[in-house]
């Protein structure tokens, strides 16, 4: 079969309005991905479009104000110099756009089955302002294949031939909540497109806001190059998970055997416990890859084995618990119990998923009297309609508590008036307790 003749002036107009950045450019979807990277392209001079269904977030960008703890006002106030970030809340009012990068949710359904809804919609919405010439980027995470099978068909239905006139690539997201040293601008960004001349395109877009843009073969070696990743930190965390129950039972500090075990300079690499996995992409994404190799009579044991250890954390840790509180002859029925931190990872707000929701759902469930100290989060919805808001740490509640639980160790919780106020600790993040005889571990 003999290849169609590619017609490459749309790509070279394309990259050439790339490098003198007269691109217009749609990050679709305002959430932990999409605002850091609408401001990236606005900071590398873009003029850009941000398209999210929530009035909300788009109300924050037009007053200059941050919703993502990672993204600053003053980010969002320069993006908005000279309107050169906009919000809006469909692509049809984004107006005429070369690139298209689609950073919206993809969760999992009640049977842990990828929803893929959120991207096949905004292919729909792309079918109105389709032109030959744009570059669709996918962001948002999910199984291999997704970009090939699940996005293009929506596309070409215009009659658009993607790879030709539409070029399509998949670029997963590398941004890890709080870390400072590590940003969009210098983590290394994957990218895979249909075709060659699609890889090319996005790796001129990419490389505009990101400083190593690393092409791949095509979309799905991106694709599943992201869940890789993820997948690995979730095995591993599993394993930690599974060791530190070894640990208890062995009588030995968990804690110190893996700081111990980090001081060998090759052939291991750190992961530790707590009381399970949160945010959007450990407990999620490894399921995607599980749930397409299910569809193709694979079995994933690893996967399998390290979400069982990992979705098990939080009931192990009530059972903790206690088993702590049973040790000084009081049931959790009726205790007064304070959860330290409900994110599901320091220094942010971010509740996706989060282990420590799920553990105060279960001391609740047990007649537990719960509250929470989380200076990052307000409050929280749990199962049945309850909400928790957080409380002020102070000595004397600290005092009054039966059991202080440490579920996330965020750096402004003052550790010293918990180490020194609080009678029974149950530590599931490592803070190290110093020696007191109330202080407990996984």
């Amino acid at each position: 079969m003999i290849a169609p003749v590619v017609d490459l002036t749309d790509a070279k107009q394309l990259i050439d309005r790339i490098g003198d950045r007269t691109a217009r450019v749609a990050i679709v979807g305002l959430g932990y991905v999409g605002l850091p990277t609408a401001v990236a392209y606005a900071d590398a001079g873009f003029t850009v479009v941000g398209v999210d269904t929530d009035p909300e977030r788009c109300a924050a960008v037009t007053a200059r104000r941050s919703y993502i703890e990672d993204v600053p006002a003053s980010d969002v106030e320069r993006a908005r110099t000279d309107d050169r970030l906009t919000a809006v809340e469909s692509l049809s009012a984004a107006g005429d756009l070369d690139i298209i990068d689609i950073c919206v949710h993809t969760p999992l359904g009640s049977t842990r089955e990828p929803d893929t809804s959120a991207i096949e919609a905004v292919g729909e919405s792309l079918q109105s302002c389709q032109r030959p010439g744009q570059l669709i980027l996918l962001t948002s995470t999910s199984y291999p294949g997704t970009t090939e099978e699940v996005l293009r068909p929506i596309l070409e239905r215009s009659g658009r031939v993607v790879g030709k006139d539409t070029f399509l690539a998949f670029a997963p997201e590398r941004i890890d909540p709080a870390n400072r040293t590590y940003t969009l601008r210098n983590t290394p960004k994957v990218v895979g497109g249909v075709d060659d001349l699609s890889t090319k395109v996005a790796h001129h877009a990419l490389s505009t806001i990101v400083d190593v843009v690393i092409p791949v073969s095509d979309a799905n070696t991106a694709e599943m190059v992201k869940v890789l990743e993820n997948t690995f930190r979730m095995i591993n965390i599993g394993f930690a998970n599974e060791v530190a129950q070894i640990c208890r039972r062995l009588g030995v500090d968990v804690w110190e055997v893996i700081a111990s075990a980090a001081t060998k300079p090759y052939g291991f690499m750190p992961f530790y416990p707590g009381p399970g996995v949160g945010g959007h992409c450990i407990p999620v994404d490894p399921s995607y890859l599980e749930w397409k190799m299910r569809n193709l009579e694979f079995r994933t044991r690893f996967i399998d084995l390290g979400n069982d250890v990992n979705r098990g954390m939080p009931d192990y840790v009530v059972q903790r618990a206690t088993d702590v509180l049973n040790d000084v002859g009081r049931s959790v029925r009726g205790s007064r119990i304070l959860l330290l931190g409900v994110s599901y990872k320091a220094n942010i707000g971010d509740i996706r998923e989060s282990p420590g929701i799920e553990v105060a759902s279960r001391l609740l469930s047990r007649g537990a009297l719960v509250d929470y100290v989380d200076p990052h989060v307000d409050s929280v919805s749990l199962d049945g309609g309850v909400t928790l808001r957080s409380v002020e740490l102070t000595a004397t509640d600290l005092q009054a508590r039966e059991l202080v639980v440490i579920t996330t160790a965020h750096d402004s919780i003052n550790w010293e008036l918990v180490r020194e106020h609080a009678a029974l600790v149950l530590d599931t993040r490592g803070v190290r307790g110093q020696g007191r005889p109330g202080w407990h571990t996984l």
